[in-house]
């Protein structure tokens, strides 16, 4: 009927109203005010009627009363696909929720226009902060638009370093991986990375310079002929692992730089009639639980600590994520499982 006004929901007036008490009284339990001394028994009335009557707050005017609304937003080029998004998605939710505040998602698929209008609208709603979000470790050139909020890179690094990223440890993940089999007893090791060097992937360079420094603390050298550079897919685990293990003296180890290529290197080595682990080992690096708890034998692998790096990215954003260009490198632990045991001895 013409002249009557749609329903619009319980207000912070009804709540005082079948709580017993002032509507100030009502905002100040329900916005946490510092200063505010309420007895539990008024907080708990407070809370029931809030329940009973469904009460939700009025974001709007939390933006024009606060300046910022209660969200977080997070940006990510692979977000829907990626099978590590998950869990880096669970880390930041989980550690915003604590605040109280919701994680706003988007997945651009890459697309520069959709990222554009997507910061457009998270600005538009005074997020608290953006986290931007990348699938795997990269440099990134950062949208200017993220010069206005504070903002923190995620599994990647701000190109021009101005904003401070939370990435994983590449390096120590490398010599990590090399160190577990120089310590089973290997000492020709092979490594199948999942770029060249000259790509300048942090992910493909760091766990080459692990390698590296662990093999020259057990006092050996690297040996080109045991490395190759592929391009992290199955593919070349299977063509590089072949090349390795058909050469005249073969390494007894390999260090596969992603799960993937590790997955086409077990295959190569069945097609040889190879037994993994008791004539080769094969450490790989990511945990990918698609992939590296379903070979056989379970791959031993490092994982890329996605939920612990989420977090942290959300915690930053919480203290004010000064501009100050700081990379913070979480450390990848080592997963056991199979794929791993002693070389075995010539006779």
């Amino acid at each position: 009927m013409a002249g009557v006004r749609p329903k619009s929901g319980p207000t912070m007036h009804d709540v005082a109203a079948a709580a017993g008490v002032s509507q100030a009284t009502v905002s100040l339990v329900l916005n946490s005010a510092p200063g505010s001394r309420f007895s539990e028994e008024t907080r708990r009335r407070v809370r029931d009627a809030v329940d009973q009557l469904g009460y939700r707050t009025n974001a709007h005017a939390k933006v024009l009363r606060e300046g910022v609304a209660g969200m977080v937003g997070f940006i990510g080029d692979s977000v829907a696909t990626s099978p590590f998004a998950g869990a880096i998605i669970e880390g930041a939710q989980e550690r915003a929720w604590e605040d109280g505040l919701l994680l706003l998602t988007v997945n651009t698929g890459g697309d520069k226009k959709l990222e554009a209008a997507s910061l457009d609208t998270m600005l538009s709603y005074k997020v608290a902060g953006v986290v931007y979000a990348a699938m795997y470790h990269r440099l990134l050139d950062v949208p200017s638009a993220l010069a206005g909020v504070p903002s923190v890179v995620l599994n990647s690094q701000d190109r021009a370093g101005h904003l401070p990223s939370v990435a994983p440890d590449e390096v120590k993940g490398g010599y990590t991986a090399t160190r577990r089999l120089l310590e089973a007893g290997h000492s020709r090791v092979g490594l199948i990375n999942i770029e060249s060097l000259e790509s300048g992937l942090p992910a493909a360079v760091g766990r080459h310079e692990g390698y590296q420094r662990a093999l020259e603390e057990a006092g050996l050298k690297v040996d080109p002929s045991l490395v190759r550079f592929g391009q992290g897919g199955e593919e070349d685990g299977y063509r590089y692992a072949m090349e390795l293990l058909t050469a005249a003296t073969p390494p007894t180890a390999i260090f596969c730089a992603n799960d993937r290529t590790a997955w086409g290197a077990y295959q190569a080595a069945s097609d040889l009639r190879l037994s993994i682990p008791e004539d080769l080992s094969i450490v790989g690096f990511d945990n990918q639980t698609t992939v590296a708890p379903h070979l056989r034998p379970g791959l031993t692998t490092l994982e890329l600590p996605f939920v612990a790096m989420g977090r942290r990215a959300v915690d930053l954003l919480l203290q004010g994520a000064e501009p100050d260009g700081r990379v913070e490198l979480m450390e990848c632990p080592l997963i056991e499982r199979k794929s791993v045991t002693h070389p075995k001895e010539i006779p």
